[in-house]
């Protein structure tokens, strides 16, 4: 059975850890690299995380769906998706 994943809690506690810091200021940079990657990619940019991935904004076109409920097709318009692509060295990790 798959663990629960890492609370924002206990995230802050292992960078406190490991970054030899108090929680606050750990806290403090999570906050930030949280912030910093938002502009970036909600401007249309990305952001490449060494060893974990990239993340970036893809604009998907207009197009027909179907509702599961009823079966009718409606017109959904353009829109914005967020996408992580994983790094081989993250994928390597966890495979090897």
């Amino acid at each position: 059975m798959a663990q629960k994943p890492m609370t924002k809690t206990q995230l802050v506690a292992a960078l406190a850890d490991r970054m030899d810091s108090d929680k606050k200021s750990a806290g403090e940079a999570l906050d930030a690299i949280t912030a910093i990657i938002t502009d970036e990619v909600s401007s249309g940019g990305a952001v490449t995380l060494p060893g974990i991935g990239k993340i970036y904004c893809r604009e998907r076109p207009e197009r027909m769906v179907r509702n599961p409920a009823t079966g009718e097709q409606m017109k959904k318009d353009a829109d914005k998706v967020v996408k992580v692509t994983v790094a081989k060295a993250l994928k390597d990790s966890v495979n090897g």
